[in-house]
């Protein structure tokens, strides 16, 4: 048998006593009852001539009373009765076998009760335990009506009551141990009294969270272990611990503010603390605090009970209301709930959190290191992998219980094709790190490589170039120092610069093929609102998002957003700039790849050149330019018949137009049901023409096969 076993069948041993003891008590004093009320009323109040029973005695009510039969001394306490006294033994007996206490003796030194309150508690506990109490606490009230525990009865059953058991201060309200049924206008001392069901459980041995807490709380997991821990996290944690030990008592312990961007490494800090504690860790969402005072009031006295009751701690995640929002100071609930509330608690937040009265220190939280995910990477895959952990670490920016997690994942499920772990690893992390930007971004899907793109030679190398920083950033930043060199600027920014149609989107999708990265392009129409403050937060949860290096963030018309600062001559210009001002601040502190394509690059603020690390300038492509692109704008599954390059690339139009000229001609083969002929590229070309509203020259759209004699086809 477990200790938890003996325990339980000695708490089952000791209410079985305690209920005897009870009953004994209720049976003593309904005697005693009784036997007052036959002689302080032995028969009806007597009736002279129809008169009242005062005039009958032809007296005043004063002088009456004189002469009223003075009452009994009051009956013996029930605790004297020899019953009483062997029941309260076999109770106190059961009580010292026990090791650790009953739960009754638990709660009343966790609570601070008194001896008569918690007798209080035993006597609504026996109302769901024993069927036969209802009617003893009917006849020790002398009425019918009243078979239910009530203040009154139970000042006159046990001995050293005390009128502080009924202040709403005292625990058995306080902690809402008892449910009072105060029908209106009915004293206190007389209302119905019940036990809470969650107590009543505890009592019985069953100690479970409550109902009315479990909808709003989720278990976070505990860690591995502190050996897995990464060193960066251990000195936090040393930390907290060190400030809880110095608080003293538990009751005056204050809230951890977990700061930072990253809720899984402060779950990870806040669970090694609660492990440290022997407690488990639940957490709460600050958006389902009530808003209400007094249902907020509920739910914190709730809280601070199960607190008491089991080994608990609170996160309670507010990382998605910044400091500043309306929801923040001294009258929010996160605040007010905070101050009514004891016990070990985290608050997730990003920025120290306002307004809180109750004690409170406050740790930044950062995700472990490129090496410490390195090494982590390493334990989770096992030896021969140290290239693809240095590779996913360098890239990828993930905790260490999102690396745990995929790895345990890719490593239990079967891949439909033969893929190599390396490239289902790749999948995995690209799908975790996937950012969630709604409507603020639209992802691309790449599908050009290296060969498909026509530029300069330069220009070429000069693309190769970011993508070699983006794969490689690790080795430079983390191994080989940097970051201590410099705190900002780790990101690699880069403009495309160029007409339209020159292959500025082009160039983006072949830099994300090539890292096998996803490629957002950003809707300014979403992004940019005019409403004051609105562009940074949209702003800034699109590079937080993407911070985790699963993504690259492609701004195209990117003038219409990193416009110039210009002259404040009103509030509206003051606060244009604020916008430019904070992402030049933010661009610099973004550690993925952000590019920004634009044709008009004069038009871009001065303060952006510094802070790009690569300029790429798209020309407009020449002769030689244009025929390569013709050769390669076909896929290789297009059925095509005749034509001419050197002839098409004399169309003097930018790479763009001519992949709509092509896709035009393909639709037209497609209805022909044949292959792509050069008299059908050129009336896709004349009408591309036309679009642009470009002069046309007849001669440059019309064909003669060679085979022909000179007869010309449009």
């Amino acid at each position: 048998m477990t200790d938890a076993s003996i325990w339980q069948d000695g708490n089952t041993r000791f209410l079985a006593a305690a209920l005897q003891w009870l009953r004994a008590c209720l049976e003593v004093r309904a005697a005693q009852s009784h036997e007052s009320s036959q002689q302080m009323f032995p028969s009806a109040p007597a009736q002279v001539e129809g008169r009242s029973f005062w005039r009958g005695l032809g007296k005043s009510k004063p002088e009456a009373a004189t002469v009223m039969p003075k009452l009994l001394p009051g009956p013996a306490h029930p605790s004297s009765d020899p019953q009483v006294i062997q029941a309260a033994q076999a109770m106190k007996k059961a009580e010292e076998e026990m090791n650790p206490p009953p739960a009754l003796s638990i709660l009343a030194r966790r609570l601070g009760f008194s001896e008569f309150e918690q007798h209080l508690l035993l006597l609504c506990l026996g109302m769901e335990l024993d069927p036969g109490i209802a009617a003893l606490c009917a006849r020790c009230q002398d009425d019918p009506a009243r078979a239910y525990p009530t203040f009154a009865l139970a000042f006159t059953m046990f001995e050293n009551p005390s009128w502080e058991a009924l202040s709403p201060e005292r625990p058995l309200r306080y902690c809402r141990l008892l449910e009072i049924n105060q029908a209106g206008g009915q004293a206190l001392t007389v209302s119905a009294l019940r036990a809470d069901e969650r107590i009543v459980n505890y009592l019985k041995g069953l100690n479970y969270l409550d109902d009315r807490l479990a909808p709003l709380l989720s278990l976070i997991e505990p860690h591995a272990g502190p050996s897995d821990r990464p060193a960066s996290h251990s000195g936090t944690v040393e930390t907290i611990l060190h400030r809880f030990k110095q608080a003293g008592a538990e009751r005056s312990l204050p809230v951890v503010q977990l700061l930072g961007s990253d809720p899984a490494s402060k779950q990870l800090v806040a669970s090694d603390v609660a492990a440290a504690l022997e407690l488990h860790l639940y957490r709460l969402p600050a958006a389902m605090l009530p808003a209400q005072t007094g249902d907020l009031e509920a739910l914190a006295r709730l809280w601070q009970r199960e607190s008491l009751l089991l080994p608990l701690g609170l996160y309670l995640d507010a990382s998605d209301l910044p400091a500043d929002s309306p929801s923040a100071g001294q009258g929010s609930p996160i605040t007010r709930f905070l101050e009514r509330s004891e016990g070990v608690m985290f608050l997730d937040t990003r920025e120290s959190w306002p307004g809180v009265a109750r004690p409170s220190i406050a740790v930044d939280i950062a995700k472990p290191s490129s090496s410490e995910q390195e090494a982590a990477w390493n334990n989770a895959l096992g030896n021969g992998h140290e290239q693809d952990a240095a590779l996913l670490s360098g890239q990828f920016h993930l905790s260490l219980n999102e690396i745990q997690r995929i790895s345990q994942q890719v490593a239990a499920e079967t891949p439909s094709v033969n893929e190599p772990l390396p490239d289902r690893l790749w999948k995995a992390c690209l799908a975790s790190t996937r950012p969630r930007l709604d409507t603020l971004a639209h992802r691309l899907e790449p599908g050009v490589t290296w060969d498909d793109l026509v530029l300069p030679a330069a220009d070429l190398r000069t693309l190769q170039q970011i993508a070699e920083q983006v794969a490689h950033r690790s080795t430079v930043y983390e191994k080989w120092g940097f970051n201590r060199k410099m705190s900002r600027g780790l990101g690699i920014s880069a403009l495309f610069a160029g007409d339209t149609g020159t292959g500025k989107t082009m160039a983006s999708e072949v830099i994300a093929m090539h890292l096998r990265l996803d490629l957002y392009r950003i809707d300014l129409s979403s992004v940019v609102s005019k409403y004051i403050g609105e562009t940074e937060k949209n702003l800034r949860r699109l590079f937080d998002a993407a911070e985790n290096g699963g993504a690259i963030l492609f701004f195209d018309e990117a003038d219409a957003l990193f416009g110039k600062r210009s002259e404040v001559k009103d509030s509206h210009d003051r606060y244009a700039n604020i916008e430019i001002n904070y992402l030049l601040q933010r661009m610099e502190a973004y550690r993925g790849l952000a590019i920004l394509a634009t044709n008009m690059k004069s038009a871009l603020d001065p303060a952006f050149m510094r802070r790009l690390r690569f300029v790429v300038n798209f020309p407009f492509p020449g002769a030689v330019e244009r025929k390569a692109i013709w050769q390669k704008v076909f896929p290789a599954n297009v059925p095509q018949s005749g034509l001419d390059f050197d002839r098409l690339s004399r169309l003097n139009i930018a790479g763009g137009n001519i992949y709509n000229i092509a896709l035009n001609a393909a639709f037209m083969a497609a209805q022909a049901n044949g292959p792509v002929t050069m008299p059908m590229v050129l009336e896709a070309a004349r009408a591309e023409f036309r679009k642009l509203e470009r002069p046309i020259n007849e001669n440059d759209f019309r064909w003669q096969t060679p085979a022909a004699s000179g007869n010309a086809v449009a």
